[in-house]
Order: structure tokens, then sequence, then C-alpha cells
């Protein structure tokens, strides 16, 4: 038996309070988010509607582990699916005269792929030493290496850039050498 979060059990059976709690939390926050990153309204929700699916999916066949809160978790599908649909526009040719035909399994498939490769990232990360987790916080977030020398108190920019380098390389380390590593990529 797979042991899903009680708020991932609500969703797979169509707990109407799980739902209005996803679309008065969530949903919002995925709106702005796509709308701030070159989408629509329309976008933000099949993005939410595919995440959605892929949350049910994903609680019955494997079963989801919170590491977070639901809410925030949710939102970090949504988020990564959104992601995935910005690559693929900058990579697909436009012309209106042409229709692609996609089966929907293999994005499901590639979705869940994706999904899984992220929390293997975050656990990862979370092993990391607190500064460490920071400072690639940070770096993720593209904060300019001269406000990280002030905020973790490096002596220079060049000595920022190497800890960074550092611990970049410890992630990808640990992450090669997790067992789960080569079925994922």
């Amino acid at each position: 038996m797979i042991k899903n979060h009680p708020k991932f059990d609500a969703l797979v059976n169509g707990d109407p309070a799980i739902m209005k709690l996803l679309y008065t939390k969530v949903y919002p926050k995925v709106v702005r988010f796509v709308l701030n990153n070159k989408g629509s309204q329309e976008d933000a929700e099949e993005v939410f509607q595919d995440a959605l699916y892929q949350l049910i999916v994903r609680a019955k066949v494997k079963g989801i582990e919170l590491k977070s809160t639901f809410e925030g978790y949710c939102l970090v599908v949504c988020k990564n699916l959104w992601y995935q649909e910005l690559n693929k526009r900058k990579k697909e040719v436009r012309n209106e005269g042409v229709f692609e035909l996609k089966e929907n399994n293999t994005q499901e498939l590639t979705a869940l792929l994706y999904q899984d490769r992220w929390d293997l990232f975050e656990e990862i990360l979370q092993q990391l030493t607190e500064k460490c987790r920071q400072l690639l916080q940070a770096y993720f977030n593209k904060v300019p290496y001269h406000t990280i020398v002030k905020k973790f108190s490096y002596a220079t920019e060049n000595a920022a850039f190497q800890r960074v380098f550092k611990c970049k390389k410890q992630l990808a380390q640990r992450i090669q050498a997790d067992v789960r590593y080569r079925d994922l990529f």
C-alpha cells in the first residue's frame, strides 16, 4: 500500500474541501507566476490542471512524501511544469499552418520524470550544510555576487564565487552518487 500525505489522499478522492483549498491558495499564485513569466491566464489554467492531474497520478502510482507544505509542493509542481513549457516553446518552430500531434502519455511521463528529478535535487540539497544551502539559494535566485559577499561576509567576490562553486560541486557529486540518479538521468 502506498502511503501518501492525507491531503494527497483527499485530492485523489476528489474531496471538495481540498479542491477549494487549492483553488483559493495555490491557483492565484500560479496565475501570478505564469503571467509574470511570459504566460497568459489560459496558460495558467492549463498548467494548474496538468499539475493536479500529475499529482493525482503520482499519488496513485508512487505515493508522495512531503518535506514541505502541501500548498508549497503543489506550487512547485506548477512552476516546474511552466518552466518545461517555456523551454519547449523556445525550441518550437512557429508555423501556424502545421499542427503537431502529441501523445499525452509521453507528456505525463516526462512531467513525472522531471518532478522526480526535482525531488531528488531538493532532497540532496537539504543534506548540505545550512550555509551552503543558503548560498546556493542566493545563487539560484540570481543574487549578484557583490550582494552575496556582503550577506555572507566574504572578503571578495572571488571568494564568494569559489564557495558557490564548491557548494555546487558538492551538490552535483551527491546527486550523481545517489542510486536513483542513473534511473532519472
